[in-house]
């Protein structure tokens, strides 16, 4: 069933579906909020991946730190961070790589406001409906 909120661009909604679909990839990500789980990932990365349900479509997002797709494969957001922090990159470092800016450019545009809402309401504004 279609949601009105998929037509927000850029943005993958965390609703009752995407927990379902996201629940194996968010406690994986959990997981390395304990120094057992960094442990264990670091030791044998796929060993612990396969530890954890997943789908093959997550588990390559998590390989590739590809933080958008793990979104729309149902990762929360405050969960993948626990990956991006095991690698190394902060919140707001997480944000600009999710963007495409990077660090800099996103903090700047944050502390300027953030991002105009013209042109960013609805994919449909995009033709890509």
């Amino acid at each position: 069933m279609k949601k009105d909120y998929e037509d927000i661009p850029g943005t993958f909604v965390f609703d009752a579906d995407r927990s379902r679909e996201g629940y194996h990839l968010n406690q994986f990500c959990i997981s390395l909020g304990k120094q057992k789980g960094r442990d264990a990932y670091t030791a044998d990365p796929e060993a612990y991946l396969a530890s954890f349900p997943m789908t093959e479509d997550q588990r390559q997002a998590v390989r590739d730190q590809n933080w958008n797709r793990m979104l729309e494969l149902g990762g929360n957001v405050y969960y993948t961070a626990k990956l991006a922090a095991y690698h190394g990159i902060n919140f707001q470092g997480l944000a600009g790589l999710m963007t495409g800016m990077g660090r800099e450019e996103y903090r700047d545009m944050m502390l300027n406001g953030g991002r105009s809402i013209e042109g960013n309401r609805y994919k449909s504004e995009w033709g890509e409906e």
